[in-house]
């Protein structure tokens, strides 16, 4: 289940697609808290020093669609200094390394 979903499909006119993406640009160079104006509204994000991006392009039935997705966790990030060799008998912590990625999405998002 998604915490928020945002969607906005409209006509642009190539200045105001560049606008947005402009926005959009600075935002991602601010990084920390940005906020946008999409529509009538103000969405703020956290937005984090390494992203995953994603670029997709299909050209066909006399269109073409350019996708850009940028992705990064809603969980701020820590790292995690090495464990020590645990002595003989005491218990371990599972530290999640068989889980699949959604089931690691899933935990992340209810801590």
């Amino acid at each position: 289940m998604k915490d928020l979903t945002f969607e906005q499909k409209r006509s642009l006119s190539r200045q105001e697609a560049a606008d947005q993406l402009t926005a959009l640009a600075d935002a991602l160079r601010e990084g920390g808290d940005a906020e946008l104006e999409l529509g009538s509204g103000t969405l703020g994000l956290r937005i984090p020093d390494d992203l995953h991006s994603e670029m997709e392009v299909e050209i066909g039935d006399g269109e073409v669609e350019l996708e850009i997705e940028l992705t990064w966790p809603t969980a701020r990030t820590r790292a995690t200094p090495p464990r020590k060799n645990a002595p003989a008998g005491a218990a371990r912590r599972s530290t999640g390394a068989g889980r699949t990625k959604s089931a690691k999405r899933s935990a992340a998002k209810s801590s």
